[in-house]
């Protein structure tokens, strides 16, 4: 069997999820010499690999394309090592913490609410710009203390900043220079103020030891990530239940079952495909010797498909499986710092279509982004409320 083309954007539309099944069962730890590379993709490998940031860094690299570019710590807090990483998280983890985004709560119900209301569910529209963008988008320029007449250019923003992960091209660095002017200004207004509001942006300048370039690097992390993971989760959810009309329709009757359902769409759908990381010693990783310097892709989504964990059921979707150790959020030092509001996000937006459209259905024309960082529809017509 020849080695999956990972590093090709266009193999993670064709849905490669049973070709990385066979790859990860053959060999969960493969050097990919073509790539520049090596392939992780057990669940237990990338567990070990996340829970010792000593051996595997993350300052040489964290996305699948900087194997092949110099990068910095200023970045984003992804590049960043221990002690460093848990100085710099702790400035903004009061914002995420489990109390903070039960306050979100109403928030999110509200702006959820808003957001389907302007919606004619008798129409076709394209259910990522109606309401996988808008909520989460909305939701974390809140947190940020952005302005709502600047959020269209927000989304085009993390947009650019988003595929150039994968594409940088001059108009997506052009799209990042903007959106660092912008924070720029929005940094020295908010540490001039006296008595600025309790947002993420005051966390982050209220805190000396942060220079102005990882000031900036966590208002990129904090748009992008807070808002492009929960957009493709709640698109991917989408088509899951759709495709799945029996689970479905045991959601629509049974809510509380919901929390529950949104940990299976995280593993099923995987938004954050893969992760890097380098080693800084010749290293035994599953039972396969890791040179010193390799760099280590680690594929969440074929984890996410390890029968070795999941089971006979692996491949299944399944709304009601517990317990469900999915790494969609990672694991370890770098575990995703807005994990509790993207399932606030995600439990809202299905709760409240489940109450409205519990019999919407997906129509022709479904698009699939090329990518190998985010598992993304960028297209994905809907109707609603089909005539019945």
């Amino acid at each position: 069997m020849t080695a999956p083309k990972i590093d090709d954007p266009d193999f993670w539309r064709s849905g490669p999820d049973r070709e990385l099944a066979e790859f990860r069962r053959r060999c969960p730890v493969a050097e990919l010499p073509d790539a520049g590379f090596w392939a992780v993709t057990g669940h237990a490998q990338i567990t070990e690999m996340s829970k010792d940031p000593a051996t595997f860094i993350s300052s040489k690299g964290v996305l699948i394309g900087d194997v092949k570019r110099e990068v910095s710590g200023n970045d984003s807090i992804l590049y960043v090592d221990p002690p460093r990483h848990v100085t710099m998280r702790r400035i903004v983890n009061r914002g995420f913490t489990v109390r903070r985004v039960a306050q979100l709560a109403e928030l999110a119900e509200s702006i959820v609410a808003t957001v389907f209301d302007e919606i004619d569910p008798t129409e076709p529209v394209d259910a990522v710009d109606a309401i996988s963008a808008p909520v989460p988008l909305l939701i974390i320029a809140h947190m940020l203390g952005v302005p709502g007449e600047d959020i269209p250019t927000f989304r085009k923003w993390s947009d650019a900043i988003a595929i150039a992960a994968t594409d940088p091209t001059d108009p997506r660095a052009m799209a990042a220079i903007d959106f660092f002017g912008y924070f720029n200004a929005k940094l020295d207004a908010r540490t001039a103020e006296t008595d600025p509001p309790e947002d993420l942006l005051t966390a982050i300048t209220a805190d000396a030891e942060l220079t102005r370039a990882e000031q900036l690097g966590f208002c990129m992390s904090l748009l992008v990530a807070g808002n492009e993971t929960t957009r493709h989760l709640i698109s991917g959810g989408l088509v899951a239940l759709a495709e799945h009309p029996e689970q479905r329709a045991a959601l629509a009757a049974n809510e509380s079952l919901i929390p529950t359902a949104v940990e299976e769409m995280l593993r099923w759908v995987t938004p954050i495909l893969a992760m890097g990381r380098t080693a800084t010693c010749p290293v035994d990783l599953g039972g396969t010797a890791v040179a010193q310097d390799a760099y280590l892709v680690m594929l969440y989504t074929a984890a996410n498909r390890d029968e070795t964990v999941f089971g006979e059921t692996a491949d299944s979707f399944d709304v009601t499986r517990s317990p469900n150790p999915h790494l969609a959020f990672g694991i370890g030092e770098h575990f995703c710092l807005g994990a509790q509001l993207a399932r606030l996000e995600a439990k809202v937006v299905f709760t409240e279509i489940l109450r409205r459209w519990p019999n919407y259905q997906i129509l022709d024309g479904v698009e699939v982004g090329a990518s190998t960082l985010l598992r993304e529809i960028t297209r994905l017509p809907i109707l609603l409320q089909p005539n019945s």
